[in-house]
């Protein structure tokens, strides 16, 4: 028997016929009548259910109940002749159709149909690829209701597995298997481990927590060298063409003697610190031998620069005493140059005095000559007097 909800501007429970009820701005009483699912309410918190078409081809095989194979949602408005129904799905998974048939697949349909019915019913068909929650909101002269459906995931399709690439001899790695149905939602199934080149798969232990998730402990030889891990769940009996199925998975591991491994590398690394404290040992004392040298060459150093120092200082001496009596006779030429010159200069004075007054002497005897001739011309000579020199 479906489940029956009446719904006026919001969503309210009621317990028969599966019909969900709109009433719009206008009263006119519209209802969703929902008829193919496998279970939940509706409501957010318990979403309708249906199965994914996992072979690509959305069906419903059952118009009554129970719907355990039905693969969508038939929604049924009542309302009045001629009145649009708007019926949107939110959510890329979820898809709308306005009929099911053979050629109806996961990527028909679109995410918004209008109906306009010629009686009063208005009917579209939902379906969704994902487990995750989706919505369907159906609208009719300005009021709507959501109703919310999540998917069932088919059998598994996908297998993926995780080990690690190497592990210690005689140790244990531990692979993760993930079993996914063709659109990637997680499902259960039973995971088959093989192991090749002396490991041993332990038990397939299903997590407890997350769904289509596995682990096996492989316990590996321990001889070093690689071992091939391979694990497969069962064919689907079904293949679309949209995705080519993955359900075997191999890996390989390698094995290492990793305690060996460590103690070589220990015993290298010893080895490499003797070396390094040999060559610190050589080099302190190519150090302490290269100080000692120049210390030793330092103190030659010093007291050559000490002879030469002293060498210079007794020749500053003597220089300055070879300095001192140039200056002394430096003095005592200039004094003998200047007595000589100012000698000189006093002869030379007087020798040009006494010409000077020999000159004049000699210039007035003249004058005197001439003065005496010319008086006596002038006695003889009256009208012809010639003028006496001063």
């Amino acid at each position: 028997m479906n489940s029956f909800k009446k719904i006026a501007l919001a969503l309210v429970a009621a317990m028969t016929m599966g019909t969900l009820v709109v009433t719009p701005a206008s009263a006119n009483t519209v209802s969703v009548d929902v008829t193919t699912e496998i279970s939940g309410t509706g409501a957010a918190a318990s979403p309708f259910t249906v199965k994914v078409p996992s072979d690509n081809v959305v069906s419903v095989a059952a118009t009554t109940a129970p719907f355990t194979d039905n693969e969508a949602l038939l929604l049924t408005a009542t309302v009045v002749a001629g009145t649009p129904v708007t019926f949107t799905a939110v959510g890329a998974n979820t898809r709308l159709v306005s009929a099911i048939g053979s050629t109806v697949n996961a990527s028909a349909g679109s995410s918004s149909i209008t109906v306009t019915p010629a009686s009063t019913t208005a009917s579209v068909y939902a379906y969704t690829t994902t487990t995750a929650a989706s919505a369907v909101t159906v609208s009719v002269l300005g009021a709507s209701t959501t109703l919310y459906l999540k998917g069932v995931a088919g059998p598994a399709y996908d297998l993926k597995m995780t080990i690690p690439a190497s592990g210690n001899i005689s140790g244990k790695v531990t692979a993760t298997f993930e079993v996914a149905d063709i659109f990637g939602n997680a499902v259960a199934d039973t995971v088959t481990v093989t192991t090749l080149g002396g490991a041993t798969a332990g038990t397939v232990t299903a997590d407890a927590l997350v769904t289509g998730k596995y682990t096996s402990e492989i316990s590996l030889p321990a001889a070093a060298g690689t071992v091939a891990v391979g694990a497969s769940i069962t064919a689907p009996t079904s293949v679309p063409t949209i995705k080519l199925a993955t359900t075997s998975q191999t890996a390989i591991v390698t094995v290492s003697d990793l305690a060996g491994a460590l103690a070589a590398a220990n015993a290298a690394l010893a080895a490499e610190k003797a070396a390094r404290a040999a060559d610190k040992v050589a080099a302190d004392q190519a150090l302490a031998a290269a100080l000692a040298k120049a210390a030793a060459d330092s103190a030659t150093a010093t007291a050559a620069a000490a002879t030469a120092k002293a060498a210079a200082d007794a020749a500053a001496v003597v220089a300055a005493a070879e300095i001192a009596k140039l200056k002394a006779d430096a003095v005592t030429a200039k004094v003998a140059a200047d007595k000589a010159l100012a000698d000189a200069q006093a002869a030379a004075k007087a020798e040009l005095d006494k010409v000077k007054a020999d000159n004049a002497a000699a210039i007035a005897a003249m004058k005197k000559a001439f003065n005496s001739l010319a008086t006596k011309w002038n006695k003889k000579n009256p009208t012809a007097k010639v003028a006496l020199v001063k």
